[in-house]
């Protein structure tokens, strides 16, 4: 059986989430008969809810001064939760200190105070709590006595617990609740230390601390053989898939949670009606269209067969009309909008294993950084958003390209910076015609877009081609001659420029550079 401790007599109490603070600490009193000690704002809570409590500053029989910065650092509070039952008595005698049993405390807002838009330094440094953070490591430390409760979720689960056991916790959970809180601690120093290196511009600090809570365990990772979990990032909501709300279907797997990330960034994009789809962490098929059913239907006449199974991503509201044309079309593993309508939920809800999400906002890339692990070690980079406007483009070829051909090459372009290095793609008519992903040869992806585009039945005459980096040969663009393409947009650099402009120029191929690289490892 579980070792316990002495039944809990005294629990201190100051927390800044008050979400079933009085119910918890009735029960404590009115049930088990527990003294409780507390502070602030939350002894104000406790006592307008009837709850019946000490004033830290008459526990400690010192003030609350400076404004309420020192009032739990003291030593009859630090003592009394520090104290060794059993070995600390005569000098707790001495100095007047009592056993503190129990301490519940979570800590000032300050993540929510830095996420407020135009937030001061002098009002960030004001929500950095420290006789919290001192109270919850105290307690964590000395749990073979103490137990230390940072989640008012718990608070169910400990009363029951208290009951259980006559009063007291078992060492068991009193373990668990201090890896929870150092837990707690440690995130909370995290975000501070985020924060003030933001302010000191130290875009890549020294050291790197994780600021992830896990959201779930997965059935497996990559492959069966491989376990998973997903983490989010607790600084942040309603930008990531992370934040996603599921209305229906199976369980997100890892594949999807990747795939579905790179849907939502790719369709981000675009400040048109678009619909992207994705499979295998490449877009098959992407189109804009002045309606969303539209651009759902031509991104999904874009490689029909490859969207099988694939992730979908929209930009606007899904509604019942599009989620028909879905159903009716295709398999699909996860649909992800900014918005479902009720209709369209009622539709989707036919196939109960799709897994339907629905997103906050659509509507701008994701700052911040992205994160790989690599053996023993992590490479760290801002999120690519490099992006171009017509403005931005140098034609190099003979031939200007026209207002049509621009527009084609822009899209294209778009597109081309969320397919997998070597990447090609071919488009006209705001639609994908045909992508090459991920091949080791830049020629062999401008073979396969051509190759995809003719077995889907798309005529290529006429097209745009993307090319996420340079071409290092002309071979390239004599793919592109050979199948009609009349406008390629790509970032130029290559010490074979001259080459690759003199090919252009005899298919009269009009011929852009970005200036812009868009490497997708």
């Amino acid at each position: 059986m579980a070792e316990t401790a002495e039944p809990i007599k005294r629990a201190l109490v100051s927390v800044a989430d008050k979400k079933g603070l009085v119910e918890f600490c009735r029960s404590l009193t009115e049930e088990f008969k527990i003294e409780i000690v507390s502070t602030g704002g939350t002894l104000k809570t406790l006592r307008e809810g009837k709850v019946s409590a000490i004033e830290i500053s008459k526990f400690t029989n010192f003030p609350e001064i400076m404004d309420g910065r020192v009032k739990t650092l003291h030593p009859k509070v630090h003592g009394g939760i520090l104290a060794r039952r059993n070995q600390d008595e005569e000098i707790m005698e001495e100095n007047n200190i009592l056993p503190i049993d129990l301490v519940v405390v979570n800590l000032y807002p300050f993540i929510e105070t830095v996420s407020k838009e135009n937030v001061t330094l002098a009002e960030a440094i004001e929500n950095i709590d420290i006789g919290g953070p001192s109270m919850v490591r105290s307690a964590a430390k000395n749990n073979k006595y103490v137990g230390v409760i940072v989640d008012p979720d718990d608070y169910s689960l400990i009363l029951e617990e208290i009951k259980k056991n006559g009063g007291s916790l078992s060492q068991e959970t009193r373990s668990s609740l201090a890896t929870k809180a150092f837990t707690h601690t440690a995130n909370y120093d995290t975000v501070i230390s985020g924060y003030l290196s933001s302010l000191n511009e130290q875009d890549f600090p020294d050291r790197i601390f994780a600021k992830y809570q896990k959201k779930e365990i997965m059935r497996y990772g990559e492959n069966p053989h491989q376990k998973a979990a997903f983490y989010i990032d607790t600084t942040k909501t309603g930008n990531g898939v992370g934040n996603a709300i599921q209305l229906q279907g199976k369980q997100l797997s890892y594949n999807n949670i990747a795939d579905t990330d790179t849907a939502i960034e790719c369709v981000r994009s675009f400040e048109e009606p678009t619909c992207v789809i994705i499979k295998h962490a490449n877009p098959c098929g992407v189109a804009t269209d002045d309606d969303i059913t539209k651009a759902y239907q031509k991104a999904f006449a874009a490689d029909s067969t490859s969207a099988f199974g694939g992730i979908i991503a929209l930009n606007r509201k899904l509604e019942e009309k599009t989620a028909q044309q879905i159903i009716d079309n295709q398999f699909v593993e996860v649909i992800i909008a900014p918005g479902i309508s009720s209709s369209a939920q009622e539709i989707l809800s036919s196939k109960e294993n799709i897994r339907v999400l629905e997103m906050e906002k659509m509507n701008a890339l994701s700052p911040g950084f992205k994160f790989l692990s690599v053996t023993d070690g992590l490479l760290v980079q801002e999120a690519d958003s490099g992006a171009v406007s017509a403005k931005d483009l140098k034609v190099v070829s003979s031939r200007e390209p026209s207002a049509k051909e621009i527009q084609d090459c822009l899209f294209a372009w778009k597109v081309c910076k969320f397919v997998k290095s070597n990447a090609i793609v071919y488009a006209k008519d705001n639609q994908t015609v045909g992508v090459g992903a991920g091949q080791m040869s830049r020629i062999d992806s401008a073979q396969i877009a051509a190759s995809k585009a003719k077995e889907r039945g798309f005529e290529t005459q006429g097209c745009a081609m993307a090319s996420d980096a340079f071409f290092p040969f002309r071979d390239g663009i004599d793919v592109a001659a050979s199948v009609g393409i009349t406008s390629i947009i790509q970032p130029g650099g290559s010490i074979k420029d001259d080459e690759v402009i003199e090919a252009a120029n005899e298919a009269d191929i009009a011929m852009i550079f970005t200036g812009m690289r868009h490497f997708r490892h």
